[in-house]
């Protein structure tokens, strides 16, 4: 297995990927959060559950090593970062890969999904299927409106960056730097626009697209992931939802792929083997 980073070019940015050579199953395709990176996935790609796959992860334009977005007014919504997403599998070479989403990544891969892209499967953690309207996020995400919005704000302040690092991607054994470091990098274009424009309607009805995917879903979250009300994913019908229907990970706050590795390999890996 070998292990490479580089910079892909695209239409809307320069996008840094990381590629783990496999020689069997399906390709993964890893797509991470708001205000997070790539390294974000270390522990699959670290998996022996995994080892004999492909592997690819890469930063979001205005995340991570990779470029600020050339148009950020398209770039930055869902659909601009599932075009982008496309684009990118292609010069890679990549078909029908099996797609794990986290949180923003999970509504990019449902995107893709509804626009017609071809997968082998789709699993999502943190990820509530949403129609988008202000209603639906209320029904979904644990919102305080109250509270600072710091998912939609464009400008963090190194508090707003440690709380937001900490609340996404801490472990027991703390918060990684580099996690902290990739929220401060950020383009806050990214977050204001990414959530405005679900605010107003702009992304596809993810409710639908689950309730008529015909390629399989795995739903995967923490049960101490405090974005997301989980009882919410009980509401909606699903048209592919895998035989052990939404998986709630004890132990695991939003990231249980990165909180509590083992028992998510050892998931993805029966999703993989189909």
């Amino acid at each position: 297995m070998t292990t490479t980073d580089r910079l892909v070019e695209t239409t809307h940015a320069a996008i840094s990927v990381r590629e783990r050579t496999g020689s069997g199953g399906p390709t993964v395709v890893f797509i991470h959060g708001n205000s997070s990176c790539k390294e974000i996935f270390r522990e699959q790609f670290a998996a022996p559950e995994l080892a004999r796959m492909r592997l690819v992860a890469f930063d979001l334009p205005g995340h991570g090593a990779s470029q600020d977005a050339r148009a950020p007014e398209t770039s930055y919504q869902i659909a601009g970062y599932a075009a982008m997403t496309e684009e990118l599998l292609a010069k890679l070479g990549v078909e029908r890969p099996l797609i794990v989403g986290w949180s923003l990544g999970g509504h990019i891969a449902l995107e893709m999904i509804g626009r017609g892209f071809r997968a082998a499967g789709v699993l999502i953690s943190g990820t509530p299927p949403i129609q988008p309207s202000i209603e639906c996020l209320m029904q979904a995400f644990n919102i305080d409106p109250s509270a600072e919005n710091l998912t939609g704000k464009r400008d963090f302040t190194d508090q707003d960056a440690l709380m937001y690092a900490t609340a996404t991607s801490a472990t027991d054994g703390g918060l990684d730097a580099h996690f902290l470091a990739a929220a401060k990098r950020t383009d806050g274009r990214a977050r204001e626009i990414m959530f405005g424009s679900v605010a107003t309607g702009a992304p596809l009805d993810e409710q639908a697209i689950v309730a008529s995917m015909t390629v399989p879903l795995a739903i995967v979250n923490g049960e101490g992931d405090l974005f997301v009300r989980h009882d919410y994913f009980g509401t909606i019908p699903y048209g592919s939802l895998w035989p052990h229907g939404v998986v709630t990970m004890a132990g695991a706050g939003h990231a249980p792929f990165l909180q509590t590795p083992r028992a998510f390999n050892a998931l993805l890996a029966e999703f993989a083997a189909g």
